[in-house]
């Protein structure tokens, strides 16, 4: 079997909203077809016009190579070799960042192949489960004032425990570089009185979790936000402070009163590495497509077993990329939930659409994947109508 094409397509929902704290609006697919008539598929969560070059431009030296021009002609049984290649041939090009995130796309399909070519679930070619896979419900409003902003999330939630999810995140977006719908609220006691009004709506057997989106300028101030909201019994806060701020974290989570969970944004497990060893973080958030695929995120899975640290993997794209969190789910010794945004209460049609069997959700677990590869499909005329690139 060998590669023979490989197709990138760069999706766009048409009333997208640039003031939008949300990537579900955009999206990178790919394609990867052989001679034997399978197709993988993957996604990433990065800019897709730049990732779409990323893997399309040819090189013209080796320590910068295309990275479809290495994969063409190539056997993509070995996922983990490509995978080595890729990261070496496109090394002055790549390592890090935007590259990494092109890598994951690839890396993400060539298992979906693999999974295709010997007829097992990813999850069954990653080593076997260990886990139960638990969806938590991610969630977004939509809302231009601060009360049609709390009123929206606090039904979202309520919806959501009536979908059957045992877990929810409450995405406060409301401060900060990062703000949804350019809402601009300073006073932290909002976001507290937010965190309060969603967990009185779905009592206390419902999992919480709060992502502030990096509002907090440093670690005593988002201290003193979160002590606000410690008696809501919420599971983690998710990226309190700026991405860099290794220093601001180790501090904050020594005096933390909940859990602090961050690296949505991180590329390679050597990126992981330093902020799992500078910070001792509680919880890691590898999203597969950005990590470097399915590859590189096991990679990360094991050396956080390794550290005692938490994992829940991080997804925002569409079903293809929940579909990759749930099999590395399914591996992961201290995998405790994976993302999950819910079409039904999505403001993306992206996300609505482009996958029409998407993995369930039954008694608020996924149950393990029996299809071959990622176990999902994608909607060719979907990706007709939001292609732009």
């Amino acid at each position: 079997m060998k590669i023979t094409k490989i197709e990138c397509f760069v999706l766009l929902v048409p009333d997208y909203r640039a003031d939008a704290c949300s990537s579900a609006q955009d999206n990178l697919v790919v394609k990867i077809h052989t001679d034997d008539g399978l197709v993988g598929i993957g996604e990433t969560d990065t800019n897709p016009w730049v990732a779409k070059a990323m893997i399309e431009a040819p090189g013209t030296h080796i320590m910068g190579l295309g990275l479809k021009e290495m994969l063409l002609g190539a056997d993509p049984s070995d996922v983990e070799g490509l995978w080595e290649r890729m990261y070496k041939g496109s090394a002055m090009t790549g390592r890090r960042g935007l590259g990494i995130c092109a890598m994951g796309a690839l890396d993400m399909a060539l298992w979906d192949l693999k999974g295709k070519a010997e007829n097992k679930p990813c999850w069954q070619l990653l080593g076997g489960a260990l886990n139960t896979i638990t969806p938590y419900a991610s969630l977004l409003p939509d809302g231009n004032t601060l009360d049609e902003y709390t009123r929206v999330l606090v039904h979202r939630a309520v919806e959501a425990k009536r979908l059957g999810f045992k877990a929810a995140k409450l995405e406060i977006c409301i401060k900060g570089p990062y703000s949804h719908n350019s809402l601009q609220i300073p006073d932290d006691r909002e976001i507290a009185r937010i965190v309060r009004a969603c967990r009185q709506a779905v009592g206390p057997e419902m999992t919480l979790m709060v992502d502030v989106a990096y509002c907090w300028q440093d670690w005593k101030e988002a201290l003193r936000a979160m002590e606000m909201f410690a008696d809501d019994d919420i599971y983690f806060i998710e990226t309190p402070l700026p991405s860099d701020d290794y220093e601001g974290y180790a501090k904050l989570v020594k005096a933390s009163p909940m859990r602090v969970a961050a690296g949505e944004w991180l590329n390679s497990r050597f990126e992981f590495l330093e902020l799992m060893d500078r910070v001792a973080l509680d919880v890691v958030q590898p999203d597969v497509g950005r990590v470097g695929g399915l590859t590189e995120a096991r990679r990360v899975a094991m050396h956080a077993r390794d550290r005692g640290i938490v994992v829940v993997p991080h997804c925002w794209k569409s079903a293809i990329g929940i579909a990759a969190s749930a099999h590395l789910a399914a591996i992961a010794p201290t995998c405790s939930y994976i993302e999950f945004l819910p079409h039904g209460l999505s403001d993306s049609r992206l996300r609505r659409e482009l996958v029409p069997d998407e993995l369930p959700v039954v008694d608020g677990v996924i149950p393990l994947p029996t299809k071959p590869g990622l176990g999902i499909t994608v909607s060719d005329e979907a990706l007709k109508a939001f292609t732009v690139a």
